[in-house]
């Protein structure tokens, strides 16, 4: 029964999962990275009243998913799942912003940010707006 509660995730725990997966995408999981999940996760009030004890359990899933083969697939269904489609655009925003926050996004992190816009469905138009958005905020 434990492990399935583990697996269960809340719309909260889906972006966290995404910011951690867009982290670790590059196999390089920066200071920068963990310093932007912790402050959105401290500042934003989607995220009013989240157990930061879940932190390390969602990574920890994130980090089993990514070891599997299907993982990633599976992953966007938990993510699906979890999360209501009104906040689509706020899980690509944190991603996006996870993914600027060292000043360089590497292959990996771009393509799992195309995987992030096509599995969520999202605007081509929407996600240039929260790219930019996201590049101008982490400009140096």
């Amino acid at each position: 029964m434990q492990d399935t509660d583990a697996h269960a995730m809340t719309a909260q725990d889906s972006l966290v999962a995404l910011m951690i997966a867009v982290s670790a995408s590059d196999e390089d999981i920066r200071t920068t990275e963990l310093v932007k999940i912790q402050s959105a996760v401290h500042q934003l009030p989607i995220f009013a009243g989240y157990d930061e004890d879940r932190l390390t359990t969602i990574g920890q899933t994130v980090f089993d998913l990514f070891e599997q083969e299907d993982g990633l697939d599976a992953l966007f269904g938990l993510i699906r799942d979890a999360l209501p489609e009104r906040l689509y655009e706020t899980a690509y925003a944190l991603a996006c912003d996870v993914a600027a926050a060292d000043g360089t996004l590497d292959e990996a992190e771009l393509r799992l940010l195309e995987e992030i816009r096509y599995e969520l469905n999202l605007d081509r138009l929407h996600a240039a707006a929260i790219e930019r958005g996201a590049r101008a905020r982490h400009l140096k």
